[in-house]
């Protein structure tokens, strides 16, 4: 009775440390060595990799092995492995017999359960205490995972020779593709090698490895794995010399994700493409670098998912390489134009055919200029948008708000914004604040998903896939009818070449080069794709020659060529989005009483309606129509017609351009709603800054004015004094004291217009 109550009490205390010991072994990781960050496609095709912590190219365990690798493996390493239970007693048996007939130790009798331990116990003393501990950890390790499992686990860990560890790294290194796709001498070799510790590198002893090798697949083909035709070809492949170099074809994104983790890392990019926009942004960096342009950047991306297809951070060239400019943060140029179209489209600021000046204009201390240097007096806001000219986008931001403009850019994802609006000022729509190329990829896809009505359709880019949160700004009619105005709208001199093709391919794209020529940026979008490019040095050095449309809008286009076209259409699915308005055929705005020809616009369903045309207006005429009447004399005869009038500025601009204009003819005395003549420089209730001379003499302003009829005299006076007269080209300088001034000018008629500033 009390031996048996001993053998239970001894059965339950080895039952327990059984389990005690497979419940440690399974709740810890059997291997602690570093992986490397190893990058793949959306497919599984290998990108990229970067060396492990300790030196050592050690790709963490994949999904599955080569069936090949397999047999090769099991046949030479431990062909009873599917059998046994982690000790094999006839390898121990056959290992033993062998090294007492040999007087050495030539076997070992370890299966491949044991080696594995053993791998991950090193550096361990091979002793007999060592091979007892290995044995108990091969069983414990049998119970607690599949044959398959340890399989992975002994080729993910396994050497290989030289600094690699592990099937796949090996594959690589010295065949140079994924283990996937090794043929039947290249797993043999393989087999071999973590056995054959003086074969560690196989670019030397190259034919004793061979002579294993070719033992390994005359084994395997009397086994029946493969015909003998099979056999002959594979004998006759070469042995492996030097390591390959890895695939390396998004280094930038690696770099950027292995801070986040290391081991593998599933990527949304897609190999194929990525290696054909690698291609194009070298070629063109080849040509670049000649101008003195260093740097090249790119972002392909799926618009409908926001799945990052290809990440080129820099292009490879020996100035800077490893700067990841998809990240960095440049001058945005022109880009932000299109965003607040759009937002002035929502609030019925504008309609896409109203008119916008385009005039010298000054703002305090600030002038800006078109890229031109040419002022077409006025052109319908979708115009103006697709000519990126300055200063109509800066004349709309004044009137939309810089503040409200900021936070709606906020809103979108602009990450880079971190002051008060009001602290960029104007030049925020010109370039006057950094953005990043991410960002600005992110906007233009989003532009495109809110036109095809998507729900929350603003998230930025991914890399990892999954499914993006987002949020709705921007309304489908505005964002429609602003991708229309970068569609279809013709674009004048070197743009005009790119039109046929971009009208081709219904793509949306936008310029902009930031001031002093250092940033080049070309971001064009369909509901396919979206795709963007950044072009300058990473330094910040401009150059003359760095211009959008001759280098990042080349780059854009040979791009979206490497593409497949895709289907739909901005029209078919945004149309019920927006709604036709009647609109003055001259102004483009609502019609009004006054209006004599009309035509139809379209304006975004939810958009307020724009007040009505103030342009057009009913004059009364001489019989002859040759001048304005004001009061009738008795039995005079007159005439009263519909007359489009632009203010003096816009006018004098618009007739350079617009030949079919007819001004309106003078009218007899003055009026103040048709005053001939109209002051630039400065505003009303200005603030202006002079600065002083280098030589230290009080700094000038100058003053500049328009007449409808330039060969007017105009007499300039400065607060009450006489400043002088001007006639044909009327500017006149000045040299204002700090404090308030009162500016008046008169012309020959007597029509009088005054402005107040100061000057600080």
């Amino acid at each position: 009775m009390k031996e048996g109550i001993q053998r239970q009490v001894i059965l339950c205390f080895v039952l327990y440390a059984h389990s005690f010991m497979s419940a440690f072994l399974l709740s810890r990781p059997l291997f602690y060595s570093p992986y490397s960050s190893v990058l793949y496609d959306y497919k599984g095709r290998l990108l990229g990799a970067l060396v492990a912590e300790d030196g050592q190219w050690r790709f963490p365990p994949g999904s599955s092995l080569n069936e090949k690798f397999v047999t090769a493996l099991i046949e030479y390493e431990d062909h009873r492995f599917y059998y046994h239970p982690g000790l094999d007693p006839f390898a121990i048996a056959r290992a033993f017999w062998q090294n007492i007939t040999e007087g050495r130790i030539v076997s070992g009798g370890s299966t491949l359960t044991m080696q594995t331990v053993r791998l991950s116990r090193v550096p361990k003393k091979r002793t007999l205490h060592e091979k007892i501990i290995e044995t108990l950890l091969s069983f414990l390790l049998e119970i607690g995972n599949s044959k398959e499992a340890i399989l992975g686990l002994y080729s993910a860990h396994a050497p290989f020779g030289a600094n690699v560890v592990g099937v796949e790294a090996a594959a690589w290194r010295w065949f140079g593709r994924a283990q996937e796709e090794l043929s039947w001498a290249e797993a043999a070799t393989l087999a071999v090698l973590p056995n054959s510790p003086s074969l560690v590198h196989p670019g030397r002893n190259r034919e004793t490895l061979m002579l294993k090798r070719n033992a390994l697949l005359e084994r395997l083909y009397r086994l029946g794995c493969f015909d003998e035709a099979t056999l002959f070809l594979a004998k006759l492949e070469e042995m492996p010399e030097e390591p390959s170099d890895l695939p390396n074809l998004a280094s930038h994104l690696l770099i950027r994700l292995s801070m986040e983790k290391s081991g593998r890392i599933d990527s949304t990019l897609d190999a194929f493409l990525q290696q054909r926009a690698y291609s194009i942004m070298n070629k063109w960096a080849q040509r670049f670098a000649a101008g003195g342009i260093d740097n090249a950047a790119c972002l392909i991306m799926d618009t409908m998912t926001g799945s990052v297809r290809a990440y080129i951070g820099n292009v490879n060239t020996d100035s800077s390489p490893a700067v990841d400019l998809i990240n960095a943060r440049r001058s945005s140029g022109s880009l932000l134009k299109p965003f607040l179209y759009a937002a002035m489209l929502d609030s019925g600021d504008i309609l896409p055919s109203s008119l916008v000046a385009d005039i010298p204009t000054h703002i305090g201390g600030y002038s800006p200029e078109n890229n031109s240097q040419v002022y077409l007096g006025a052109l319908p806001a979708d115009q103006a948008l697709a000519r990126s000219l300055n200063v109509p986008a800066v004349r709309s931001l004044r009137l939309y708000g810089v503040d409200r403009f900021a936070r709606l850019l906020r809103s979108l994802g602009c990450t880079t914004l971190f002051r008060a609006g009001d602290d960029y000022g104007l030049p925020i729509i010109l370039g006057g604040a950094e953005v990043t190329l991410w960002d600005m990829a992110a906007l233009y896809a989003g532009l495109t998903r809110s036109a095809l009505g998507m729900e929350n359709p603003i998230f930025p880019p991914n890399v990892r896939g999954g499914v993006q949160g987002g949020a709705g700004i921007l309304s489908v009619g505005a964002s429609y009818l602003t991708l229309q105005a970068l569609i279809s709208v013709a674009r004048p001199g070197e743009e005009g070449a790119w039109q046929n093709y971009a009208g081709a391919r219904q793509i949306a794209w936008k310029t902009g080069t930031s001031f002093g020529n250092r940033d080049a940026w070309s971001i064009g979008t369909t509901p396919q794709w979206t795709v963007a490019v950044w072009v300058g040095n990473a330094s910040g050095e401009g150059r003359a020659d760095l211009k959008s449309i001759s280098k990042a809008a080349a780059i854009l286009f040979e791009l979206f060529s490497a593409l497949d076209s895709g289907s739909g259409s901005f029209l078919e699915r945004s149309y019920d989005a927006i709604e036709e308005v009647e609109v003055c055929a001259w102004a483009g705005l609502p019609v009004g009483i006054d209006c004599a020809v009309t035509t139809t616009a379209f304006k975004p369903f939810s958009a307020p309606m724009h007040r009505a045309c103030h342009y057009c207006r009913t004059v009364t005429l001489n019989i002859a129509q040759d001048r304005e009447i004001t009061l009738p004399k008795a039995g005079e005869s007159v005439v009263q017609k519909k007359w489009f009038v632009l203010p003096a500025a816009e006018e004098w601009y618009f007739r350079r351009w617009n030949l079919d204009y007819k001004p309106l003819p003078l009218k007899e005395g003055a009026s103040a709603t048709n005053i001939p003549l109209t002051l630039f420089n400065p505003e009303e209730g200005s603030q202006v800054f002079i600065p002083i001379e280098l030589d230290g003499s009080q700094g000038r302003i100058v003053f500049s004015a328009l007449h409808r009829e330039p060969s007017t005299t105009i007499y300039w006076h400065l607060d009450e004094q006489y400043l002088g007269w001007t006639k044909d080209f009327h500017d006149i300088e000045a040299y204002p004291l700090p404090g308030f001034h009162t500016l008046t000018v008169v012309d020959s008629l007597g029509n009088t217009v005054t402005r107040h500033f100061t000057v600080l």
